[in-house]
């Protein structure tokens, strides 16, 4: 596998851990224990039988708390500690071919997973704000599907998956600041408050 696919690989998995980190680790470490992929020397941790079973545990209990509005939230914040390093070392740990981890790939997988994270987070909180719980349920189900296959088509494809992860992000972004836009000019509205931009009687 060229330099070019491991460095997609490495943001491919970077990103998905911004969303569901324990999922792609174990995910990752499962396949690589199944035989499934060779993993590079510094990936081979993830195989061990105490890290799939750590992360087994917690993709579990990651997908509740994350179906949950208002707890969701709370989750995703609390897990910013976890899926932005753990990003930083999937990159990093992709495109090391003797163990070794260099400074600029742990920097540039810490930044992709931030930004899914934040992208991921910022979303669901704003879906929070209404009172109906399935668009929360369909945004969790979705996410847990694209972090799946997402695995799957990040080392059989990985351009492919590169491509379609970069125009959710982008999609994802502007949903976000459309309904963003949208919450704000309601609690305008709710409070009274006159939009600047309409002439004061």
């Amino acid at each position: 596998m060229s330099e070019a696919h491991l460095f997609v690989i490495g943001i491919l998995l970077a990103w998905m851990a911004g969303i569901r980190v324990y999922l792609t680790v174990f995910g990752l470490g499962l396949a690589g224990a199944l035989g499934w992929l060779d993993l590079p020397p510094a990936l081979q941790v993830t195989q061990s039988w105490w890290v799939l079973g750590t992360s087994g545990a917690l993709a579990l209990a990651e997908f509740f708390a994350d179906k949950i509005p208002g707890v969701d939230s709370g989750w995703d914040l609390l897990q910013t500690l976890a899926r932005v390093p753990a990003g930083a070392f999937l990159a990093a740990a992709t495109l090391s071919p003797d163990g070794q981890l260099g400074g600029g790939a742990l920097a540039a997988g810490a930044g992709i997973a931030l930004t899914s994270h934040v992208l991921k987070s910022g979303s669901r909180a704003l879906m929070n704000t209404s009172p109906e719980p399935v668009s929360n349920w369909t945004a969790s189900v979705t996410e847990d599907a694209v972090v799946v296959g997402g695995l799957a088509l990040a080392f059989a494809h990985p351009w492919i998956a590169l491509i379609l992860v970069v125009g959710i992000s982008i999609v994802l972004a502007l949903a976000v600041w459309w309904v963003w836009r949208r919450v704000s000019r309601g609690l305008k509205r709710l409070l009274g408050t006159s939009d600047p931009r309409m002439p004061t009687p």
